[in-house]
């Protein structure tokens, strides 16, 4: 039997808890708006995730806004991208019920992930918790998508959809479900806190002054990357000598993401340069980069009911896709429907 022809698809999706920060827009959103004028894409505020740890519900609807306008502002195009929230399609949902009976405990037990949030004490974390990278698998194989941009640290809940696809088309001997693939390129796909190189940059840091915000303004992204820690050498001669500095390291590679080149131009275009001269031109770099998406996002969260009316005609687009891939897969299972 010929194995059968995906249509190259993309999917990837953000949690809205907590605000973006430049790691979700450098490790993300930014390469999530190259990849929609390269294949047919869907971009996903992934609401039901959050919710596997406690969240205030006001703040939740909130921060799915946030999220979204953060993706607007970006260059997120609903005309050429299907954006959407994920509770307003319960076929995420009900698939993933299903792959909770294909996924394999021991599979589960091996996400790292969980281990990470739920630390000690994993026998008072929720359900939800240990069992979201099923919901993961779900959310991308809904939509039969071909490819996935992800970081380094979301590539196992990749491989373990891979893995119930897999399942799923060798118990029911049928090719149903795409074996997708991770993409994972570029420089600062895992950006690092700005005070603690060896730490990824975060939205519950302890001080704001690690991280930029997405709806930072002009003068405090700059007062945060000129006052962002270093150690005393200058800048090398060649990417090699950034090995063993994660500070220096991660200033290059954030502005090597921002201007679109490599880690290796942006040190021959500054070698052997002192801080002094590298912070205010990284700084320079952000703010021209930035600033407007902050001032975007500022407009587009004024109008809360307009970017309500964008997430709900994304999500009528997006379940014109994921209910017939759902009504074939009760079919394939065997359900009965009326």
């Amino acid at each position: 039997m010929t194995a059968p022809t995906f249509t190259p698809r993309v999917f990837s999706g953000i949690k809205p808890s907590g605000g973006l920060t430049l790691g979700n827009y450098l490790g993300a959103i930014k390469r999530w708006v190259d990849m929609q004028s390269e294949m047919e894409s869907i971009y996903c505020v992934v609401d039901l995730h959050a919710i596997t740890v406690w969240q205030d519900p006001a703040e939740l609807k909130n921060g799915t806004r946030e999220i979204a306008a953060g993706m607007l502002a970006s260059g997120i195009d609903p005309a050429k991208s299907i954006l959407f929230n994920q509770s307003q399609v319960p076929e995420h949902a009900q698939l993933a019920w299903i792959f909770n009976c294909v996924a394999r405990l021991g599979w589960m037990n091996r996400m790292t992930q969980f281990k990470d949030k739920a630390g000690s004490n994993a026998e008072k974390a929720s359900l939800g918790l240990y069992a979201y990278p099923s919901l993961m698998a779900a959310d991308i194989l809904l939509y039969h998508a071909t490819h996935v941009p992800v970081g380094e640290d979301q590539k196992q809940h990749v491989e373990l959809t891979r893995d119930i696809a897999s399942k799923f088309n060798h118990d029911f001997k049928r090719d149903f479900f795409p074996i997708t693939e991770p993409v994972i390129d570029g420089p600062a796909t895992r950006v690092m806190n700005l005070r603690d190189g060896s730490k990824k940059m975060s939205k519950s840091g302890e001080s704001d002054m690690e991280r930029i915000n997405m709806l930072d303004d002009a003068d405090t992204i700059a007062k945060k990357f000129k006052k962002a820690k270093t150690d005393p050498a200058p800048l090398p001669e060649t990417v090699d000598g950034l090995k063993d500095r994660a500070e220096a390291r991660n200033l290059v590679e954030i502005y090597a993401a921002l201007s679109d080149t490599t880690p290796e131009a942006v040190i021959a275009d500054y070698p052997g340069a002192g801080w002094g001269t590298f912070k205010p031109a990284l700084a320079d770099l952000a703010v021209s980069k930035l600033a407007p998406i902050s001032d975007e996002m500022k407009r587009l969260l004024n109008d809360p009911a307009e970017i309500d009316r964008t997430l709900a005609a994304g999500a009528q687009k997006a379940r014109a896709i994921a209910a017939p891939v759902l009504d074939e897969t009760y079919d394939i299972v065997g359900l009965l429907r009326g």
